[in-house]
């Protein structure tokens, strides 16, 4: 395994585990998993080094933050355990009640990161922050951070906390290079962390998925997997077979090592297995050579998938803005 050494947190791995699919049942998330395939995971996790294991209150509502903290044990205050607060009505006395529930499920006296889950369109950093703020200096949370901020925004975000908002988890892969052009030499200018989540674009790095195999379940409503998407991806998919073939790994495993290769980038795929999670964390010992980073890096920026949708969550932001 590979680390960042981040101020406030310690060594965090470059691969670390997300845990939406904890608690939630379009996961195949069943009564008996938190104590069986999650403990069986986040146990695996820990023997192979893993120290970032990100989750949110509102993952299987609460039910994804109790299951990482029974999975881990007694071991919950000696990893990252990252969490992050959905910014409805996100004033200062919330934040505070709604940080304190997340501790409470995940059965820590501090929470080590503290994010906000996404921007709020109506609410400015400069009313969230103060309430970030406030749990910094109550040693509730170690160090805040955001997730899916532009540049701009994490800068506002840093000026209204007033110290460091030292990461910004934010879609990155191959499939979703934007960060490259800003979010990226920020961190390494800065000593930030991005964090990269859907690091696998829910698998369609994995080069298995195309127009004749298409996915079913959760990924088939996603628009990347449609027609015109799978058809536009090919290029990419090619170039990272072959680089597959050139160091003797999986094309998802180039994918994640990839992100690896960036300064101050971490990566959270999600597991649904132990041997998923096996597989991911061989990831970070996958060394790409200059050249290959630049044909890869090269295919990323010439995908261009056709426009999704707005996610549910913006579009709930937006609704209660305009009440």
């Amino acid at each position: 395994m590979r680390y960042l050494d981040v101020d406030g947190l310690g060594q965090v791995s470059r691969i670390g585990l997300g845990t939406w699919q904890f608690g939630s049942r379009e996961w195949g998330y069943g009564e008996n998993y938190a104590s069986g395939a999650a403990r069986d995971i986040v146990r695996r996790a820990r023997e192979l080094g893993v120290t970032l294991f990100d989750t949110a209150e509102i993952y299987g509502m609460g039910k994804s933050e109790r299951i990482l903290a029974e999975a881990l044990g007694e071991e919950r205050s000696e990893v990252v355990v990252a969490s992050k607060i959905f910014p409805i009505a996100p004033f200062p006395a919330v934040v505070k009640q709604r940080a304190e529930a997340s501790a409470r499920r995940l059965r820590l006296e501090t929470i080590p990161l503290y994010q906000i889950h996404k921007p709020n369109p109506v609410v400015p950093d400069s009313v969230i922050m103060p309430g970030m703020r406030e749990l910094l200096e109550s040693g509730r949370i170690r160090r805040a951070g955001v997730s899916t901020y532009s540049l701009e925004r994490w800068r506002k975000a840093d000026a209204a906390l007033g110290l460091p908002v030292i990461s910004n988890q934010v879609h990155f892969s191959l499939a979703n290079p934007a960060p490259l052009d800003d979010l990226v030499p920020f961190a390494e200018q800065h000593q930030r962390v991005v964090i990269a989540y859907s690091p696998l674009a829910q698998g369609l790095l994995s080069g298995k998925y195309g127009l004749q195999n298409r996915p079913g379940g959760v990924r088939a409503t996603n628009p990347l997997f449609g027609t015109e998407n799978l058809s536009r991806i090919e290029p990419l998919l090619d170039v990272l077979r072959q680089v597959a073939v050139e160091v003797d790994a999986k094309p998802a495993q180039v994918a994640l090592a990839w992100l690896l290769s960036l300064p101050q980038v971490v990566a959270i795929p999600g597991a649904s297995s132990v041997e998923q999670l096996e597989f991911n964390v061989a990831a970070a010992e996958i060394e790409l050579s200059a050249e290959a980073q630049q044909r890869l890096t090269v295919a990323a920026r010439a995908f261009h998938p056709v426009s999704a949708p707005r996610s549910m969550a913006n579009m709930l932001l937006e609704r209660i803005g305009r009440r």
